[in-house]
């Protein structure tokens, strides 16, 4: 089966677009007529530079409004389209588009377009093509493809077949399993496009917001298993528009499209009980560890931090300069090292959160399931973890769940501080924030998604006091592991100013999960936590809007404490502390029957943060 990406999915010139489909390991595309049109190389010279770069076209694409027109515009659709055949052959394409009618003088009358097809199917036959007849959503009379099918069987010619695209079927809510009423041989080409799920006019959605499978709420899963289930074996191919990939780094997004493709077949595959190549999306059994990369400078800074967000030291690593410490059962790796990774991290990002360490239920599956991806690997000098690439150029640690306390015994000497602060009750690192670049959050989503069994949140829109956020919450079944990807085009906006400071993404914020926010609230201010000030306003409003006691309302004013409920009674409680040189910030959350992230509540922590700013800043 043959994977293939529409150069109308990548930004650029059309020379770009097939060097950069080329470079991420796709052998074949599809030429988007404007992309042809556009260009000043000659079909020959196209076709010279895809024998250049080992690229085959499939398909040319598309050809509008054809069947079912009147003179002379009938006239001029045959001449055009007997032009664009010969074009392809020297392209050394046998394949062509055709999009159902959407011309106002279209005619309705199936007898027509039928007479129409049959003639064009002649005419292809003598250049050596196969027409792909595609239902768009949005067509005069044919926008369904159960009725372009019908057409298609009522057609019967040897060169006419349908085209399917998974985005024109899955926006009108067709149900997948009417594909298996197709003959598989006459199935000319498939598209594939994923999309979030909205409501607006067709034509709109698709030209700006289509997705990589696996990016967006189509079940491209299903569809592509019932695909399989009929026998299909032809391409899949990738046709997306989308305002940001047109923007994009045309490389990146042939990676990302060739590694969507690669998870689409395999959960495809699974779906149905069919072979699969590559071991299934990995299991994570919870965050074992964050690794700070820690300028000396900040050392001590850094380290009073931690002991009032109720962490201290644990153990010293036998031969490097890496500290652990711990807090309740989230461990916390504080590197010094002159050299290596993190010393590479810390010199273009400053003391930030450089890995993090995932548990997983089978390391070897994950690691071999990542290669599969394309995912970039490490060189790790700790066997036991081997190392993934990750946002921003940080690190994925990847660890044997069954084995992790091996880990640390063998590496690190145990150290014991004692002392007297009160116990804050860590009981586990809840989720973690990463802020990305705009044009990458996509990209970060197809990551997670793709390697790992995990499931999206409904994106939120979050509200800063100097614009807007889009926020995706990622988290596995179990909800031991979560994480949310944030970006925004808003300068001004925290998540930017963190890019700004930070120099790139990277990851900004830990929550950590207690059992009891008031005992753990009480806790961090007796060890001298910055907490992050709630405003009155906000404490007033909560104590009516969820019924507070007159102790529990005194508890939330004095301890700055946000509470949020789902509707089915869920309550989340959460408390900020401040940020550490403006880089990364600690949360502490109490989950009672909440699966959500406090979404209402993060436009006062944004407020409060930003009253922090510094005025070098401004």
């Amino acid at each position: 089966m043959i994977d293939a990406i529409a150069t109308v999915s990548l930004s650029g010139t059309l020379e770009d677009k097939l060097r950069a489909a080329a470079s991420a390991g796709f052998k074949a595309v599809e030429i988007f007529d404007t992309d042809f049109l556009a260009s000043d190389l000659t079909a020959h010279q196209v076709r010279a530079l895809l024998d250049e770069l080992g690229l085959a076209c499939v398909l040319y694409q598309p050809f509008r409004d054809l069947e079912g027109m009147p003179a002379p515009q009938r006239m001029r659709a045959f001449q055009r389209i007997e032009q664009k055949f010969q074009v392809m052959q020297i392209l050394g394409c046998d394949r062509i588009l055709l999009c159902t009618n959407c011309s106002p003088l279209a005619s309705p009358d199936e007898d027509r377009i039928v007479a129409d097809l049959r003639e064009l199917g002649d005419l292809a036959a003598r250049y050596g093509v196969i027409v792909g007849y595609e239902a768009l959503a949005w067509a005069r009379h044919i926008f369904d493809h159960r009725d372009a099918w019908r057409i298609v069987e009522m057609v019967d010619h040897p060169n006419i077949g349908i085209l399917l695209d998974s985005f024109h079927s899955l926006s009108r809510g067709i149900p997948v399993e009417s594909l298996r009423q197709i003959d598989p041989a006459k199935i000319v080409f498939v598209q594939l496009a994923d999309a979030p799920i909205l409501s607006m006019d067709l034509l709109y959605w698709s030209r700006h917001f289509r997705n990589l499978p696996g990016q967006g709420g189509f079940d491209l899963t299903g569809y592509v298993g019932e695909l399989f289930r009929i026998g299909y074996d032809g391409p899949l191919s990738l046709e997306i528009f989308n305002d940001r990939f047109r923007a994009n780094s045309a490389k990146m997004v042939a990676q990302d499209g060739l590694r969507s493709l690669t998870a689409i077949r395999d959960a495809a595959a699974r779906s149905i009980g069919a072979p699969t190549t590559m071991p299934p999306p990995a299991v994570i059994s919870h965050v074992e560890f964050v690794e700070f990369a820690v300028d000396e400078g900040d050392r001590l800074g850094l380290e009073a931090m931690l002991r009032s967000a109720g962490f201290a030291p644990a153990g010293s690593h036998r031969s490097k300069a890496v500290d652990l410490w711990r807090g309740g059962a989230a461990r916390f790796v504080l590197n010094y090292e002159q050299e290596g990774f993190a010393h590479a991290y810390r010199t273009t990002h400053g003391t930030s959160i450089c890995a993090i360490g995932l548990a997983v239920s089978d390391q070897a599956a994950t690691v071999a399931r990542a290669r599969a991806l394309g995912i970039s690997e490490h060189g790790s000098d700790i066997p036991a973890m081997p190392a993934l690439r990750g946002v921003a150029g940080s690190l994925v640690y990847i660890l044997d769940a069954a084995n992790t306390g091996a880990i640390w015994d063998e590496e690190f000497d145990a150290v014991d501080e004692g002392g007297s602060a009160p116990d804050v009750g860590i009981a586990a690192i809840d989720h973690l924030a990463a802020v990305v670049h705009n044009d990458e959050f996509l990209s970060w989503q197809l990551y997670w998604r793709t390697l790992f069994d995990v499931r999206v949140q409904l994106p939120q829109d979050v509200i800063d006091p100097n614009g807007l956020v889009q926020s995706q919450a990622i988290q596995n079944p179990a909800g031991t592991f979560r994480i949310t990807l944030n970006s925004t085009d808003a300068r001004g906006a925290l998540s930017a100013r963190f890019l700004s400071h930070s120099f790139g993404a990277g990851f900004q914020h830990i929550a950590l999960a207690v059992g009891d926010m008031h005992a753990a609230a009480e806790a961090l201010e007796a060890r001298g936590l910055a907490r992050l000030p709630v405003p009155e306003n906000y404490q007033d409003d909560a104590e009516m809007r969820f019924a507070l006691s007159p102790e529990e309302s005194a508890a939330a004013r004095r301890l700055d404490i946000m509470l949020d409920e789902d509707p089915e009674g869920g309550r989340y409680r959460q408390l900020y502390g401040r940020a550490f040189a403006r880089t990364f910030f600690f949360e502490y959350v109490e989950r009672a029957g909440y699966d959500g992230y406090g979404a209402p509540n993060a436009p006062i922590r944004l407020a409060a943060q930003s009253r922090f700013r510094p005025v070098a800043e401004d």
